[in-house]
């Protein structure tokens, strides 16, 4: 009962990652939103997310994981109420931005739940929650479609309210109440948490200007925040290695063992996830495939990986860490391959580019597990730090591809080329970093 609470909750947060994209254009109309500042709903979700999951993750070590899954819940439930009840595009790009810090402890409080109180099935539990994941993916867009178009773009939010009320009512109910000693008695760092937020955001908006055409790469409205986030992170980087108690110690960063697993999860885990992300655009640039087509073809790569992931987690003490990343990546570097060359053997090309997304379906459900629990089963302790170093991981990743390859198709008037480049440009990467998977740490059986 207590992984059915977590796993809705997750889900939720999941959905609404998506389910806004498919009421834009009825929010649009609506409002009377310029299509810049409408796209902002959907960035300055992910803005909140990704800068309040360290600290989310730090929260719950301090005053516990189940008090953070409780408030994140109910957070999540008053900011989507705020998000349906937005008289102006303005306010709910503000109350978007809410809306995900709220709901930022979820993913690594639910992770502390899973690791203090499922004992030896906590490694194929947290191996599940990829397939929660994948399953909020895929039924976001439909959601969405269903409430634009038999009720109102508002219920896109007014449905998370009963949701995430529910969530927090039966986690107070089910979740066991958090144990002293399960708690750190750490001070918060606040000057390493404002340097870690300022290089988060300031990264994030240079990448999120690339995409303006009327930005380019010497123009001081990329320059500034770029600058900043460089120095801002280089800033965090040096604090964390001179002060006692840091927001994230070093070694949870670049230390042995886990800067492997970092780097794996900000390559495999985000830089591939976010070129998938274009697949669609590819396959209307490249081949001229319709909307409908281009949307379906991801929908494989979700259904495999659904597939695949509770199998890979059910196999976790067998395989061990590392042959998941070993498989995984060679996977990931045959999809890239095939999506950068023209159909072969006959093939339609919506035929073959879903192949394509297939097998990095495939690779993403088999790597998930593991991801999920190589590092982590080093230091349990921190089982929610390590939970939100990891999605920070992957979305800068996934915020480093698209601002790449956003750049690139901005200057180029061949786009569908472009990313053909980028992706045989991954395919490459994939095969070059499995020699880093050596230094995943290894292990089998229950931790």
């Amino acid at each position: 009962m207590v992984f059915i609470v977590i796993a809705c909750a997750l889900m939720m947060m999941s959905i609404d990652a998506t389910i806004v994209a498919t009421a834009l254009h009825a929010l649009a109309s609506d409002l009377g939103a310029p299509i810049n500042w409408t796209g902002w709903t959907i960035t300055a979700y992910w803005f909140g997310y990704v800068v309040m999951l360290p600290v989310a993750g730090r929260l719950a070590e301090r005053f516990g994981n189940r008090r953070v899954f409780l408030l994140s819940a109910l957070a999540f439930a008053l900011a989507s109420l705020a998000c349906g009840l937005a008289s102006n595009i303005y306010a709910l790009v503000l109350f978007r931005a809410l809306q995900a810090m709220g709901g930022s402890g979820l993913t690594p409080a639910a992770t502390g739940i899973v690791v203090v109180w499922f004992g030896g099935g906590r490694d194929r539990i947290l191996g599940l929650f990829g397939a929660v994941f994948s399953v909020g993916s895929l039924i976001g867009p439909v959601l969405g479609g269903l409430f634009v178009t038999y009720a109102h773009w508002r219920d896109v939010f007014f449905v998370n309210v009963p949701v995430g009320c529910a969530m927090a009512l039966l986690g107070w109910w089910l979740i066991p109440p958090d144990r002293l000693q399960d708690r750190s008695s750490r001070s918060m760092d606040l000057p390493g948490v404002l340097l870690l937020g300022t290089a988060v955001i300031a990264g994030m908006l240079a990448a999120s200007l690339l995409g303006n055409p009327d930005v380019r790469v010497a123009s001081w409205p990329f320059l500034v925040p770029l600058a900043l986030a460089i120095a801002s992170g280089w800033t965090f980087f040096r604090h964390i290695a001179r002060v006692a108690e840091p927001f994230l110690p070093p070694r949870l960063i670049y230390g042995k063992g886990f800067a492997a697993t970092n780097l794996l999860n900000a390559t495999y885990g985000g830089a591939v996830t976010g070129a998938l992300t274009l697949v669609p655009l590819y396959a209307a640039l490249r081949y001229g495939l319709d909307a409908l087509d281009a949307g379906t073809l991801l929908t494989a790569q979700a259904v495999v990986g659904l597939v695949v992931g509770p199998l890979a987690a059910w196999a976790l003490r067998w395989s061990g860490y590392r042959l998941p990343f070993y498989v995984g990546g060679v996977l990931v570097a045959f999809g890239m391959l095939m999506l950068a060359l023209a159909p072969r053997l006959g093939l339609s090309p919506w035929l073959w580019l879903a192949l394509a997304t297939v097998f990095t379906g495939a690779a993403s459900g088999l790597m998930g597990p593991a991801s999920r629990n190589a590092a982590l089963q080093l230091v349990p302790e921190r089982a929610a730090t390590m939970s939100a170093l990891r999605a920070t991981a992957q979305q800068v990743g996934v915020i480093v591809a698209l601002a790449v390859i956003t750049l690139a198709m901005a200057v180029s008037p061949a786009q569908g080329d472009v990313l053909a480049t980028a992706y045989g440009a991954l395919a490459l990467m994939s095969l070059a970093l499995l020699p880093v998977v050596a230094r995943v740490p290894e292990h089998r059986g229950a931790w």
